[in-house]
């Protein structure tokens, strides 16, 4: 090895830049002819079998690499599907988070750690888990194959709680995470600003032109919803939601005077957007939020800005408009009055005696797109559930609703006791944002499916990991500098 690092320096650095030049040229012609022979299929091929052994090491070998890989994957997966592109992107997802987890149990083989998950919150995430695992022999499921379908976004994915609960050892790391993860908000914050005032790109309008009932669902009062890079509407504005609740809490912590700035205008950047995507659901989320954070954080200025922010909220819902997304935004408020919000609640009525009846439920999959496309003429592929809790309730019965009420009270105890026993002001300040944000998140998820989406169904679980991490930071940190 000294031999070869001998003759490598020794190389004229002319000669090597001649040298890379010519292999990424040659890279970039055997890419161009495989995507004309082949499409992009042959291009992912090639870069699949010449890349990805090295990125297979560098996920399992340094696996902050691999996380930080894996939060931008899931956030930018709906979009680059977007494309048209006929490939398994999902199953890349499914390939990482395996690969994260060989290097955590490598990990974990040579440096043992287990007391890091002996707490409530671990316990509960196994038992749900096991619980949907053992769905797989529900005696009330009409199809298996919806239960393979389904396993991977209900329970599969939320073992990155355990990744994210054992790598992220540093207050860096929590930066450097978070810095990505806002900077991709920002992306697709300014990418709904080009749908709403640009209109959309030639494949987005293809894609709303080819379905009648995409158009029908997003094309209201002469407007279209946008959904920025996302899957659909909901998925953006809970998104853009829960980073524009993370940027007010900021607004409290340590950080500098020119970071509240940036902090207060991505927080507004955020919420604005949010008005384009016409999800009534997402507009109660915020000021649930901030009543929260008034009860945890109750002082002066917490009490004036809450107070701002309430005249504005109110008056901002009563003022008069021509504007269709604020009209919308008004509607979220008055839920009589929607006749959206009247169907679910008489869809939901009519389902309470299916799901008194069947204490676990009617099966993994047995409603939505995996319900009509698996068992096509049941009872239950015909209900459109239109809330994560009560699909829970449907294809878990109420046995798998109260499971799923346990993990997110505890969860939450969890954070707020987290919260004041920190000493650190700003991890202090990130657990306190990460409770908000889940509160919030679970607030959401009975109107609509909140968790079962990319990108939140991963950071989602992330918000969880790092309610642990920020306490268990702290008392290191306690441990290592005792207050005389």
């Amino acid at each position: 090895m000294n031999k070869l690092s001998e003759r490598l320096s020794s190389v004229n650095p002319k000669i090597m830049v001649v040298f890379f030049v010519i292999f990424l040229t040659l890279m970039a012609s055997v890419l161009a002819f495989l995507t004309t022979l082949m499409g992009v299929k042959g291009a992912i091929f090639f870069l699949a079998v010449t890349g990805g052994p090295v990125l297979i090491y560098f996920i399992v070998r340094y696996p902050k690499f691999g996380v930080i890989l894996y939060l931008i994957m899931a956030y930018l997966l709906m979009y680059v599907l977007g494309f048209g592109i006929d490939f398994p992107l999902g199953t890349l997802m499914d390939a990482t988070l395996v690969l994260l987890l060989i290097g955590f149990l490598l990990k974990q083989k040579f440096e043992p750690n287990w007391e890091i998950f002996k707490n409530a919150t671990t316990t509960i995430i196994l038992i749900w888990i096991f619980y949907n695992v053992l769905m797989v022999i529900n005696p009330a499921a009409e199809s298996r194959l919806a239960w393979v379908y389904t396993i991977r976004s209900v329970a599969g994915v939320m073992l990155s709680y355990f990744i994210f609960n054992y790598q992220i050892k540093t207050v860096a790391f929590i930066r450097l995470i978070i810095k990505f993860w806002l900077t991709l908000s920002v992306f697709a914050a300014l990418y709904a600003i080009k749908q709403e005032y640009f209109g959309f790109f030639a494949y987005e309008e293809r894609a709303l032109n080819n379905d009648p009932m995409l158009q029908a669902l997003l094309y209201i009062d002469g407007h279209w919803r946008k959904s920025s890079i996302f899957s659909d509407p909901v998925a953006f504005s809970y998104n853009m939601v829960a980073s524009g609740i993370f940027c007010i809490c900021m607004l409290f912590g340590p950080s500098s005077r020119n970071l509240k700035i940036l902090f207060s205008l991505m927080a507004l950047l955020f919420f604005f957007v949010m008005l384009f995507s016409g999800t009534r659901a997402a507009y109660v989320l915020l000021p649930a939020a901030m009543g929260l954070l008034f009860i945890l954080k109750f002082n002066l200025r917490v009490l004036i800005f809450t107070g701002i922010f309430a005249v504005f909220m109110i008056g901002l819902i009563n003022v008069p408009t021509s504007n269709s997304n604020l009209a919308r935004f008004q509607t979220a408020f008055r839920p009589n009055n929607d006749a959206s919000y009247n169907v679910r609640v008489e869809n939901q009525k009519k389902i309470q005696p299916f799901i008194r009846s069947h204490p676990i439920g009617g099966g993994l999959g047995s409603t939505g797109v995996w319900g009509v496309r698996f068992a096509p003429y049941s009872f239950l592929a015909q209900f459109p559930p239109d809330s994560g809790y009560v699909r829970v309730a449907v294809e878990l019965g109420w046995v798998g609703l109260f499971l799923i009420c346990c993990l997110m009270f505890i969860v939450l105890k969890t954070g707020i006791n987290n919260y004041f026993k920190i000493k650190d002001p700003e991890l202090k300040t990130y657990c306190l944002a990460m409770v908000l944000m889940i509160f919030a998140i679970n607030i959401g998820n009975f109107p609509q499916e909140a968790i079962v989406q990319f990108p939140l169904n991963v950071f989602f679980y992330l918000f969880i990991a790092l309610i642990n991490v920020t306490y268990r930071l702290d008392q290191e940190k306690q441990v290592s500098s005792p207050e005389v």
